[in-house]
């Protein structure tokens, strides 16, 4: 076993977020009066997306994330909406939502059976991640989950990994490999930690320069020979 301990994101290495997202969006929208279209929520998805750039550089909280994206959403719109009521309904919604990506059971389940410890890491919001876990048919399988919001530092920074090696000091540059499917986290991550990483590229990117990329797979059973 060259790797007994391995670190997985959770949102599009493991789970089909954009599927849960898109449910819980519709949730809110319903909820909330707002109008539930590709076009409305193609806008949310741009501002989210501009905020969770802006906090994986350090640059925002997530309290303020989680809060502004859906200001700046329902200004967009012109739309007079609770933004603190749409957040929360959206996040409730997101919590109960679990959609495992193709063979993400199967091989998480293999590996345990080989010996392997698994492990999430994850800059998720943590009540969301948790619950989402839990509804997970194979929530049972990761020993522990390592959530930027309580470790008190996110991914890519080495802080973040500082806090998982001291909650799991075993964890050696030799024997633990990071699986993410973001080059901006998961991947810079493991370089700034000095983890060997492997980038999961289900839509066959072209691999970019200044970053170490130990290893690639398109399909998640493509692990299984690696670890």
């Amino acid at each position: 076993m060259k790797y007994p301990y391995l670190l997985f994101d959770a949102d599009d290495t493991l789970f089909d977020f954009p599927k849960a997202s898109s449910r819980a969006f519709s949730i809110m929208c319903r909820k909330n009066d707002v109008p539930d279209s590709p076009e409305s929520y193609q806008l949310y998805h741009e501002v989210n997306q501009v905020l969770w750039e802006a906090f994986n550089r350090g640059e925002v909280t997530k309290d303020f994330l989680t809060l502004e994206r859906y200001v700046r959403f329902l200004k967009s719109l012109g739309l007079d909406r609770d933004a603190d009521r749409c957040n929360r309904d959206y996040l409730d919604a997101l919590g109960e939502t679990v959609f495992p990506l193709p063979h993400a059971e199967e091989v998480c389940r293999e590996l345990v059976r080989r010996g392997h410890r698994l492990y999430i890491a994850t800059n998720a919001v943590a009540s969301v991640q948790r619950s989402r876990l839990r509804a997970c048919p194979f929530g049972d399988v990761f020993a522990d989950a390592f959530i930027s919001e309580e470790a008190g530092a996110a991914k890519p920074h080495k802080a973040y990994y500082d806090y998982i090696r001291r909650r799991v000091p075993e964890i050696t540059p030799e024997n633990c490999l990071v699986i993410g499917d973001s080059l901006a986290t998961d991947i810079r991550g493991a370089n700034n930690a000095g983890l060997p990483c492997c980038w999961f590229n289900p839509t066959g990117e072209a691999e970019p320069e200044g970053l170490r990329i130990d290893f690639v797979i398109s399909d998640l059973r493509q692990l299984l020979d690696i670890v």
